[in-house]
């Protein structure tokens, strides 16, 4: 039990780095060269357009993000590539603390492009220090915390200097090289999944879902690049409430999302934010530009936002089980959401009229509709277990829940007996259910044998027949 304890710790304490890492490299994209506020202060408060930067630098990030997989092939060169990225960042940052010159450029591209192969390279511990299945809950606190750094930053730049801001952003980085120096060359927690055949990247299923995943992921982001050219410079002259609420409804969308019980369907959560995409750009046609008007637009728009993001995240992070090469998978996904962010930015300056960018957004909610069926169906087969896909033997949810409420009303179990077995017949072993509700696995094992006990099987396959045979509950 000592071991399992230690295992169990070590595996938490694996996990706490990479999201901390993360959140602080993150941020600091976020902050500067992703269509970030500091670099929009900082170019502003020199007289230069940002829109001669940020292509370029998407460009680079881009390209990071595919040249990754190809020469990180191991955990040991994705720290190494960490560590010298998040170095390298910080140090090029410097350079926009002098004048505007070539400097500028030369820096941005090549810390857009180490970046993005440093997100990538991140991958490797994404897969490797959370349990499969609890991924969700690790992409959704390190997007919540490199969103607050984030917002942070561009508070600095906007209401204290450009200078400051930039200067807090380099100590984001400075401040995540530690923690990056910790995280561990071998990881304590093994994969549950099968070992990988031969090389292990690409077969037809998985590739296909990938490619399909990202198709979606390029069509559903480029709503939010008509946000950031059509939108944010609506309501530019707000500045005091747009530096800090811009981000508040992603971050307390994925505060409800990533607290939500196991049980709920959040396939139905997926067209809602569909719709609330539609309504946010509706309401961007009709209504003015006051604070009220600001409010609910962005809180619609961006509240979709984190609902897709860490749909599509967490996806992501559940297909890493079938990738030999984690760096591979993170680094498409990724980019599909570069291009369709940059699309959305084409789309914006090449329209004039805010009639055309809401057709056309709408035109986007259309297609993303008729997309969704087809995705989730894909998707379950590959990934069985998911919370977004999770099907009891292609069963909903709700039904699902009935008949587990129904063998209660037989025997009633305990709360933990109900979490254990509703992660037992999603399919989880006990080593993973012992990791996902952190408790160790012998206690797994008592726990099932209680449940066993009072529903009258042996085996899970009974406990599922059992569940299958039972009438639906009033």
């Amino acid at each position: 039990m000592n071991l399992d304890k230690k295992q169990v710790n070590a595996t938490n304490r694996d996990r706490r780095l990479t999201v901390i890492v993360f959140s602080l490299f993150f941020s600091w994209l976020l902050a500067v060269p992703f269509e970030g506020q500091v670099l929009y202060a900082v170019t502003g408060y020199h007289g230069v357009s940002a829109q001669s930067y940020v292509p370029g630098a998407m460009a680079a990030h881009f390209a990071g993000l595919i040249a990754c997989g190809f020469f990180v092939k191991n955990i040991r060169a994705a720290k190494r590539l960490i560590l010298f990225s998040i170095a390298f960042c910080a140090a090029t940052t410097c350079v926009f603390f002098l004048s505007p010159s070539f400097l500028w450029t030369a820096a941005l591209l090549a810390a857009s492009f180490l970046i993005g192969a440093c997100v990538a390279a991140w991958g490797y511990y994404f897969k490797e220090c959370t349990p499969k299945g609890s991924r969700i809950k690790t992409i959704a606190d390190c997007l919540i915390f490199s969103n607050i750094v984030m917002i942070l930053l561009n508070m600095t730049a906007i209401h204290i200097s450009p200078q400051t801001g930039l200067g807090f952003s380099i100590l984001a980085l400075a401040a995540a090289f530690p923690f990056a120096l910790k995280l561990p060359y071998e990881v304590t927690l093994k994969a549950a999944a099968p070992p990988v055949s031969g090389r292990g990247t690409f077969s037809p299923g998985k590739s296909g879902s990938l490619a399909f995943l990202c198709l979606f992921i390029v069509i559903i982001t480029i709503n939010f690049g008509l946000m950031y050219q059509v939108v944010n410079p609506a309501f530019a002259h707000m500045k005091t409430l747009t530096s800090w609420y811009w981000a508040v409804p992603y971050i307390a969308a994925l505060i409800i999302l990533r607290n939500l019980p196991r049980r709920v369907n959040r396939s139905y959560i997926l067209y809602v934010a569909i719709a609330m995409i539609g309504f946010s750009f509706i309401a961007f046609l009709m209504l003015g530009r006051s604070w009220a008007d600001y409010l609910l637009i962005n809180t619609l728009l961006l509240g979709a936002c984190g609902v897709y993001d860490l749909f599509w995240w967490s996806i992501l992070g559940e297909m890493l089980e079938h990738y030999k090469n984690p760096a591979v998978a993170i680094g498409i996904g990724l980019s599909a959401n570069v291009l369709g962010v940059f699309l959305g930015g084409l789309i914006g300056n090449a329209f004039t009229a805010e009639q055309n960018h809401t057709l056309f957004a709408l035109g986007v909610v259309c297609v993303t509709m008729i997309m969704l069926p087809p995705l989730h169906k894909r998707l379950t087969k590959l990934l069985k277990n998911h919370v977004y896909l999770d099907a009891f033997l292609e069963m909903p949810v709700q039904e699902k829940t009935k008949r587990i409420n129904g063998l209660d009303l037989i025997e009633r179990l305990t709360e933990r007996e109900n979490e254990v077995m509703l992660l037992l017949i999603s399919g989880k072993t006990n080593k993973e259910i012992a990791g996902e509700l952190v408790i160790v696995e012998r206690t797994v094992k008592y726990h099932v044998s209680n449940i066993y006990a009072k529903t009258g099987v042996k085996s899970r396959t009974e406990l599922t027949n059992l569940l299958l045979r039972m009438e639906k509950v009033e």
